[in-house]
C-alpha cells in the first residue's frame, strides 16, 4: 500500500504513540485487503464503547491511546452501556456504572463527542453524499451507504478509531465502485406498513442475499417524496438488512442516489405479502408475560417521540417501558414537552444506550419491541423471548401488561 511521507512518518511516531499504533492497525487492514492507499475521511462513527463489551482489557487500551492520541477529523460514539447521565434510572450494578464512566471519559481525551448514538445523521454528524466516512455500527453504515449515499466500510471498533486519530481509512470494500453494484435483485410485491414491517422486509432480504448487495424493488411504492418510506422505516429497513445476513448496502429503487446507476442483477427473488405475513405472525409470539417494552432501537427519531407521547398520554404503564433516543433529539423533545408526556406515564427515555449494548442478561426474560434488528440481539446476546410488534402495539403492551 502506497503512504505519502505524511502518513510514513506518523506510523514512525512523529505523532505520537497513539496515532502510530493507529496508522499500524490502518496498513494491516489495507494489506489484508489489498487495498492500494489511503482514503482522507470526513468524519467517524465508533463502535466499542459500551463497557460490557469492551472489558477491562479495552478500556486499558483506550486509556493508552488516550495519553497523546487526539482525534483529527469530526467523530462521534456508538450508544454506550447506559444513560450518562442518569443511569441509576436503569438499576445498573455500580461498578459497572464507574467503569463505563472511566471508558467515556478515555473518549473524551481522545477528542471524540460523547454523542453515544447509532443514528449519528440525527445527532449532527450528517455526511454528503460520496463523502468517505470511517463508521461503525451496522445500521448507521447501511444507511450512510444506502440512504445518503456517502461510502463507508463497516468498521471495527479499533479501524474506526484509528481513522479517528489519523484521518484516513483504506481504500477497499464500499469505497470501490465494482464492491457498490448490486449482484442480486428482490421485487417486493408486499407492502410493508410502517417500521415494523420495513424492518421485517429487512430481515427477508438480508437472509435471501447471502452477504450481496441487493437491488430492492417494492412495486406498491412510488417513492416520491411524500409517499415513499420516511426515515423511521428506512433506519428499519437499514438495521435489519444486515444484521440478518445482507451486506451493508443495497439499492432502493428511488432512494438510494445510485440505485439508477449500475444494471439489474439476473438473480431474482420475489417477497410477496403471505411472506411478510408469514414473518409478522412467526415474530409476534411471547411465551408468559411481558416484563420489558423496548422502543428506539435504531434511536427514536422526533417524530416517534411525538407519536410515543400521543400514545401515552394520561396513561399508565405497568411493564418497565423504556424509548432510547440520542441526546439532541431527546433535547428537542424536551422542549416540545414529549419528554415530560412520555415519563408522567412511567416509562422513561433514556439517552446514550439501548437495550442491545445495556447489561440486561438475566435482569429480563420477556421483551417486546418494534426493531427487528433488537430482536436478534435480545435473543442471541441476551437470552431473552422476544416479540416484534408494531409501536402501537408494543404501548398497549406497557399500559395493560398482557400481548394484545
Amino acid at each position: 500500500m502506497r503512504l505519502s511521507d505524511e502518513q510514513r512518518a506518523m506510523m514512525e511516531g512523529a505523532r505520537g504513540n497513539g496515532a502510530a499504533k493507529a496508522m499500524e492497525i490502518l496498513v494491516a487492514l489495507g494489506d489484508i485487503f489489498e487495498a492500494e492507499e489511503l482514503l482522507p475521511v470526513r468524519s467517524v462513527q465508533v463502535a466499542g464503547v459500551s463497557y460490557g463489551n469492551l472489558g477491562d482489557e479495552g478500556l486499558a487500551y483506550l486509556e493508552e491511546l488516550a495519553v497523546d492520541g487526539r482525534a483529527v477529523v469530526p467523530a462521534t460514539l456508538n450508544p454506550a452501556g447506559m444513560d450518562l447521565r442518569s443511569p441509576e434510572r436503569m438499576g445498573l450494578d455500580p461498578r459497572f456504572v464507574e467503569k463505563q464512566r472511566r471508558v467515556i471519559a478515555a473518549y473524551g481525551r481522545l477528542g471524540i463527542a460523547a454523542a453515544c448514538t447509532c443514528t449519528p445523521y440525527l445527532a449532527g454528524n450528517m455526511p454528503a453524499p460520496a463523502d468517505t466516512l470511517a463508521w461503525s455500527e451496522s445500521s448507521a453504515v447501511t444507511y450512510a451507504n444506502s440512504v445518503m449515499g456517502a461510502r463507508t466500510n463497516r468498521e471495527g471498533g479499533p479501524s474506526a478509531l484509528a481513522a479517528a486519530l489519523t484521518g484516513y481509512t483504506p481504500a477497499y470494500g464500499l469505497h470501490l465502485d465494482d464492491a457498490r453494484a448490486p449482484t442480486r435483485r428482490f421485487v417486493v410485491e408486499a407492502q410493508p406498513a410502517g417500521p415494523r414491517d420495513w424492518g421485517l422486509l429487512g430481515m427477508l432480504v438480508g437472509q435471501g442475499s447471502d452477504g450481496e448487495v441487493a437491488l430492492v424493488e417494492v412495486a406498491s411504492q412510488t417513492y416520491a417524496p411524500s409517499t415513499g418510506p420516511g426515515v423511521e422505516s428506512l433506519k428499519a429497513f437499514c438495521a435489519a438488512l444486515p444484521t440478518y445476513g445482507g451486506a451493508p448496502m443495497f439499492h432502493l429503487a428511488g432512494v438510494t442516489p445510485e440505485a439508477t446507476r449500475y444494471g439489474v442483477p439476473e438473480s431474482t427473488q420475489t417477497i410477496t405479502s403471505a411472506d411478510l405475513q408469514r414473518a409478522r405472525e412467526r415474530e409476534s409470539g411471547l411465551q408468559g408475560a411481558p416484563e420489558l417494552v423496548c422502543l428506539g432501537c435504531p434511536h427514536a427519531t422526533l417524530a416517534e417521540l411525538r407519536d410515543l407521547a400521543e400514545l401515552l398520554r394520561g396513561g399508565q404503564v405497568v411493564v418497565d417501558t423504556w424509548i432510547c433516543t440520542s441526546r439532541p433529539v431527546k433535547a428537542l423533545a424536551d422542549e416540545l414537552g414529549l419528554t415530560e408526556t412520555i415519563e408522567r406515564s412511567g416509562a422513561l427515555v433514556l439517552c446514550d444506550t439501548c437495550f442491545v449494548v445495556a447489561p440486561l442478561k438475566g435482569r429480563y426474560s420477556r421483551l417486546v419491541t418494534n426493531s427487528a434488528k433488537g430482536i436478534y440481539y435480545a435473543r442471541g446476546h441476551g437470552g431473552m423471548d422476544v416479540a416484534l410488534l408494531t409501536a402501537a402495539d408494543c404501548i398497549q403492551v406497557a399500559l395493560i401488561g398482557r400481548m394484545p
